[in-house]
């Protein structure tokens, strides 16, 4: 992010100008490091004579005329990546002139060079405010404009923006490093609607693309030339069609933006973008090897997220950035609703219970918890707020209105706010407006807890049995003492009991939770269940727990018994919030894994569980367990492998999950056989990703070294397997090879990609003591690392090389100690608070394991005394 606008400067810029085109030429055929930028705004100004700023980021500035008369180039502000425009006129125009620089971080106009063909693609990633890296601009959201791009570029090049290019013509173009002149063609693209700068774009090079037709919308497909055989078009084109078809009928409004081209772009650092007509995803999307049915429904989700996102976000827009939720909330939750309802992912709304709000319960239990709407006084503030809670749980929240509006009302209400707010910014107040008047209810009770308040309840059964029956049942709500509000809940009650075989809910109640306790009335003379499930249907969003039988019930394969895969999900999700929140040991959460996980039918689900269970062995187990619970693990990742449907979704997944904690002779045997082919099981498909999975394992156990690594980039020269190389390299077990490791990331010499798997390497949870010299050099690199490099840059390094592995008092004493004496700006601040507490619950996590090590009887599970 270029700059720090804050929340008041925007403000008073806004105030003061209404900005109504930006002319944009680019020349994109001037070498490997710049490009020249043109830029002529139109404005008016509501006070002639005042004065303002227009932003543009790290640009060589060679003219700047304001209304006729020349500015001195000198005023320009590098640093700040400001321009001051002084004495204003009622009607405005500027027209600047610099040399921008392109970046290998992701941010502003990104350039790459495809390391098979050495073919340079570019792509831009504008938000939150990275547009003026590209051309001189207001760079806020609710100063929108129309824009108009023309580009000159290379003559085998495609050139993408946000409208369709109506005039494209052959020219010649000095040729700038060699001499002589070279063929280019001048691409004219149609001016664009009012729209934020953020959602403007450009994707430029030898792109592969594919073309289409729906209901009247031109599509395009866009994709590395080396990439082409992995676009799978009729696919992503069918979604394109499912998505157009529901959004249309839910809004209510057509797509407002023409075309729509989706191009797949290598290192965005963010897994898509929503800019108007030109969404751009991470073309990680694009699968070159085999991959589970759950990567293609999370794909699938992404691209109806930036769909929506056309229409809230791109059409009506968040004033300043403490409404985020605005914009990614609704667009989660309205990705999901259409792959439920318009998509073969029926059970999407399974995905999200496990994977989402997983996420969401997480980021809310962390110190830097905030409000769904939060408090956003700078761009720097905004940056980490792209997270859990703006995401997840404002969609939980808005499902949770859902439940207690009704659909119907929530939709007309949505389509009231989309139809009377196109073009426009918005605030929280517009929609609570827009849903009040067609749910007639008062939603400012509402907004306040769900909206306006941080932290995550937990809902606990508490009754009491008589003669087989309840003779008293209740909800009990709790809430930290730093978040003390206990919120309503609409929840629903669902009573499971073992029918042939089969777990079955038998019973269920729907009612409102307010307050400490609610009373169950309708549950009192029910035949107890063997499982009792709070939050059934996934109404509201609040962590639940289970009572020792029912949790009895599940460790002893009634997880594997559930007819339906939503209660099952809900009951993975409950387990893994017990054993993350230390009231069930994660020795217990492990042989719960290895007991139903070969059961589970969602891949999805499957998938999420077997990744716990490895970060509940290696984080939050005793460390005198830790081998102990790896071996279970790895044993019946081995029998499932062995037993699976040959070339099925369970069978890729089980060899995915059983190579990271593959660690006895054995198991490296086996890996071995399937990397070199001598042991492949029936079916599986050994290819690129995998093996370089399979490579990383056998790295880290020893089995293969630096000379492997090159034979096996040798076979893989892409990018994807030098992003593989260089984490393998990190992965080596020895203190040279984290030494050389950590000075790759220090010196910021590395593209970012390379330098999130170096990271990805280095901290390798099977020998995290190679580790113990970097907790003492990350503290004394962090600080310089935030105030030299982009945010991107600077966020990967504060959490990808914070000493998480190290779980000891000694990382928390000194994460400590690192805020108290050097007063970290805010954003750094936070990072470390985050990673600081995951080692305080990784260590408390350790304690309660180690005390379930006591003879007991059935799993351990902490009281809420315990805590």
């Amino acid at each position: 992010m270029a700059g720090n606008l804050t929340r008041d400067e925007a403000r008073a810029r806004a105030r003061l100008l209404t900005v109504e085109s930006y002319e944009v030429a680019l020349d994109l055929t001037r070498g490997e490091d710049r490009f020249e930028s043109v830029t002529t705004i139109r404005f008016t100004g509501a006070d002639p004579g005042a004065s303002t700023f227009v932003d543009l980021h790290d640009a060589h500035v060679r003219e700047i005329v304001l209304n006729g008369t020349t500015l001195d180039v000198a005023a320009y502000d590098a640093d700040k990546g400001r321009f001051p425009l002084p004495s204003l006129s009622g009607s405005n125009e500027l027209r600047m002139v610099a040399d921008c620089a392109y970046t290998r971080t992701g941010e502003g106009l990104h350039r790459f060079v495809d390391p098979v063909d050495q073919h340079v693609y570019l792509a831009s990633q504008f938000e939150t405010a990275d547009a003026h890296r590209v051309y001189a601009c207001f760079d806020q959201p609710d100063l929108k404009a129309t824009v108009q791009f023309t580009v000159l570029a290379p003559a085998d090049w495609e050139v993408i923006s946000n409208a369709t290019a109506d005039d494209v013509r052959e020219v010649a173009t000095p040729a700038h490093a060699q001499g002589g002149m070279q063929a280019a063609r001048r691409w004219r693209f149609a001016t664009t609607p009012v729209m934020s700068t953020y959602v403007t774009a450009l994707v430029a090079g030898p792109y592969h693309k594919v073309v289409s037709e729906h209901d009247g919308i031109p599509l395009g497909l866009y994709c590395r030339a080396s990439l082409a055989e992995h676009l799978d078009a009729d696919n992503l084109f069918e979604i394109t069609r499912l998505g157009f078809d529901f959004f249309h009928r839910v809004f209510g409004v057509r797509y407002p933006f023409g075309k729509y081209d989706q191009c797949f772009v290598p290192e965005l650092h963010a897994g898509a973008m929503e800019n108007a007509g030109c969404v751009t995803l991470l073309d990680d999307y694009l699968f070159r090897s085999r991959i589970t049915d759950a990567v293609v429904e999370w794909r699938a989700k992404t691209m109806l997220h930036e769909m929506a996102h056309m229409w809230l976000g791109d059409l009506v827009t968040m004033r300043w950035w403490d409404d985020l939720w605005l914009n990614e909330s609704f667009a989660t939750y309205m990705s999901v609703l259409a792959q439920a309802e318009a998509t073969r992912w029926t059970t999407a709304w399974t995905t999200f219970a496990n994977v989402e709000k997983s996420w969401a319960y997480r980021q809310d239990q962390l110190p830097s918890s905030h409000p769904v709407v939060a408090d956003v006084p700078d761009m720097r503030a905004v940056e980490l707020n792209f997270d859990g809670i703006t995401y997840a749980k404002g969609a939980s929240v808005l499902k949770q209105l859902v439940a207690y509006v009704g659909l119907e009302n929530f939709i007309a209400g949505v389509r009231g706010y989309v139809a009377e707010h196109a073009w426009g910014n918005t605030e929280l107040k517009d929609l609570l407006d827009a849903l009040e008047r067609t749910s007639r209810r008062d939603l400012s009770a509402w907004s306040k807890e769900w909206l306006e308040t941080a932290w995550v309840n937990t809902l606990r059964p508490e009754f009491e049995v008589s003669g087989g029956r309840f003779a008293r049942f209740e909800v009990a709500q709790e809430a930290s003492d730093e978040h003390p509000t206990r919120r309503a809940h609409r929840i629903a009650i669902g009573l499971y009991s073992l029918v042939n075989g089969r777990l079955t809910r038998t019973r269920r109640v729907e009612l409102d939770v307010v307050g400490a306790r609610t009373s169950v009335p309708q549950l009192v003379g029910a035949q107890r269940p063997d499982l009792v499930l709070l939050n059934d249907d996934d109404l509201t969003y609040a962590k639940i727990r289970l009572d020792e039988v029912s949790l009895r019930t599940l460790v002893d394969g009634g997880i594997a018994r559930f007819t339906e895969s939503l209660p099952r999900a809900l009951c993975w999700s409950a387990a893994w919030d017990m054993t993350r929140d230390g009231e069930m040991a994660a020795r217990d959460y492990v042989k719960l894994v290895v007991s139903g996980g070969g059961t589970i039918t969602d891949i999805m689900v499957l998938q999420t569980v077997l990744r716990q269970a490895r970060t509940a062995a290696l984080q939050y187990a005793d460390p005198a367990w830790r081998s102990q619970g790896l071996a279970l693990l790895s044993a019946e990742l081995r029998s499932l492998l062995a037993s699976a449907a040959p070339a099925s979704d369970h069978q890729l997944a089980y060899a995915q999950a059983f190579a990271p904690v593959a660690g006895s002779a054995a198991d490296l045997d086996l890996l071995e056989g399937i990397l070199d082919g001598s042991a492949v099981p029936e079916g599986l498909s050994v290819d690129a990703d995998l093996r370089w999975n399979l490579v990383q394992a056998l790295v880290s156990g020893g089995r293969l070294d630096s000379s492997d690594i090159e034979a096996e980039l040798a076979l893989d020269p892409t990018a994807t397997g030098e992003r593989s190389a260089a984490q393998c390299r990190a992965a080596i077990p020895t203190a040279e090879a984290k030494s050389a490791a950590w000075e790759r990331i220090v010196s910021g010499e590395v593209a970012n990609h390379l330098a999130r798997a170096t990271i990805g390497g280095l901290q390798d949870p099977l020998h995290p003591e190679l580790l113990e010299p970097y907790r003492e050099k990350y503290f004394a690199e962090v600080g310089r690392i935030y105030q030299e490099r982009t945010f991107d840059q600077a966020s990967s390094f504060a959490v990808g090389c914070f000493p998480s592995l190290l779980v000891s008092e000694e990382t928390r004493q000194a994460a400590d100690g690192y805020l108290a004496a050097q007063e970290p700006p805010p954003a750094l601040r936070r990072m470390i608070l985050e990673c600081a507490d995951n080692v305080r619950r990784a260590l408390r996590n350790r304690e309660v394991d180690a005390i379930s090590a006591a003879p007991t009887v059935g799993p351990h599970v902490r009281s809420t005394q315990d805590q």
